[in-house]
């Protein structure tokens, strides 16, 4: 029993606490810079052992058809990495590689649309759906210009933001975070921003998009505090995560140098700005945030040629891009549920394995995923676009997205019907889980739901 009752405070400690002391030794725990931002090497983030639920049914990528789709072939591989580079090859390669890369130029032709399938980008480009996605976007938005961006800098910081994500996640990966982008960039598209962003605005919001989940380890802040993860520490049990992301962030800019040539005060500002945008995603913050949307405006008291103003709708365009998923067609939204509810479910594992308290929504014997999908949808998602939806003048994105979100709604609706009264927690349950969560609850209550838990 006393080994049992040490295994909970051990999932992390003394191995990483080490690991730790290692590298405070080699004084690399984080990125000296010039700018006075603390930033985190990359790869500072311990390991999570997900090998326990290796034998479990749902274990790794969801779907075996998905990931035979993405072995893609030695020669398509090859092209697209010299066509990340810059160097097309003189000659045709196999014909299938061809096609699969003419529909990635095709798709790319339309990613300021709505039905943008991410999951196929990701397929079509070998897996480099954020790299390749932002080096068009900085290109088509006039950035690498602009700042006057050294391409190769850019490619070299964008492959590194791309692998610092967990493949092994099946919602906080990669993926999610060029599905967060594109959104991005049609939010900055939408004719009530565009007229006013200058192109720090749109490289911030880019940016921000691209690494807000950054070595996301796939589990929620309070299952961080519970298992004494140094991080929690470090940043005082406040945005964890979000300050890991944002600090993370920080230090592959200075590893890479992409700024490198721009003038010490600027270099500072991005960095600033960054986090205050990436620390906005705090799903805690999620009340704070609307509140203060919606007063601004009734009052019709939001300035966007105001900095300020403009900073504060970069950081509801954010949070709007990292909530999305229920806006999307149903066969992408219900991707993404499926998928952010089985990660809620392997920390739910883990914590049944080291006997620790389940965590809301985690428990895949009581909590549904038409449950869960129901009480996030109404108590988080829709009121947040239905206000994107008033600043926007009810543009025709908006009142897509809107209508996506009403027939996503009404088909989990239905789905949860259909299932046993005895499988899934109740959507009541739920849906009192996500308001507490998001701050709606009680007003003084400690806000340590689960950071990024959108599903």
């Amino acid at each position: 029993m006393e080994n049992q009752t040490s295994k909970p405070s051990e999932v992390f400690s003394n191995n990483d606490r080490r690991q730790k002391k290692k590298r405070l030794a080699r004084g690399d725990v984080r990125v000296g810079g010039q700018t006075g931002v603390p930033a985190e090497r990359r790869g500072s983030y311990p390991f999570i052992d997900f090998r326990i639920l290796n034998n479990t049914a749902h274990s790794g990528e969801i779907g075996t058809k998905k990931k035979v789709k993405r072995l893609l072939s030695f020669q398509r591989y090859f092209h697209a990495s010299r066509l990340l580079r810059g160097a097309i090859p003189p000659s045709p390669l196999h014909f299938l590689d061809e096609d699969y890369l003419g529909q990635a130029r095709h798709m790319l032709s339309k990613v300021g649309t709505w039905d943008f399938d991410i999951f196929l980008f990701d397929r079509l480009t070998n897996g480099n759906s954020l790299v390749t996605l932002l080096c068009h976007l900085f290109n088509s938005h006039g950035l690498i210009h602009h700042f006057h961006l050294d391409m190769v800098t850019l490619h070299k910081f964008l492959v590194m933001v791309q692998e610092d994500y967990h493949s092994q996640n099946p919602y906080h990966n990669a993926v999610h975070a060029a599905d967060v982008t594109q959104a991005m960039h049609c939010f900055l598209m939408e004719p009530k921003l565009s007229s006013f962003l200058t192109p720090l605005d749109i490289m911030l919001g880019l940016l921000s998009a691209a690494a807000h989940d950054v070595d996301h380890p796939g589990v929620s802040q309070p299952f961080l505090i519970k298992t004494n993860h140094y991080l929690c520490s470090l940043y005082q049990n406040e945005s964890v995560l979000e300050n890991h992301h944002w600090r993370s962030t920080v230090g592959m800019l200075r590893e890479s140098r992409l700024f490198a040539h721009l003038p010490k005060e600027m270099t500072q500002d991005i960095e600033q700005q960054l986090g205050s945008l990436i620390k906005a995603t705090d799903i805690n913050r999620q009340n704070e945030f609307l509140i203060r949307l919606r007063d601004q405006l009734n009052n019709q008291n939001l300035r966007l040629e105001d900095a300020q103003d403009r900073h504060f709708m970069l950081q509801i365009a954010l949070k709007c891009a990292d909530i999305c998923n229920p806006c999307r067609m149903w066969e992408l939204s219900k991707q993404w549920s499926e998928r952010v509810c089985e990660e809620f479910y392997r920390q739910g594992h883990l914590e049944q394995k080291f006997e620790l308290e389940i965590s809301p929504l985690c428990n895949q014997q009581k909590d549904s995923i038409p449950s869960i999908q129901i009480g996030f949808m109404t108590h988080v998602a829709e009121p947040l676009f239905k206000e994107w939806s008033h600043f926007t003048d009810n543009s025709p994105l908006a009142e897509n997205m809107i209508s996506n979100l009403t027939r996503n709604l009404a088909k989990w609706n239905s789905l949860q019907h259909t299932q046993p009264s005895s499988g899934g927690g109740s959507s009541d349950s739920n849906s009192n889980k996500i308001n507490d969560q998001t701050g709606q609850g009680t007003e003084n209550e400690e806000q340590t739901g689960n950071e990024g838990d959108t599903p």
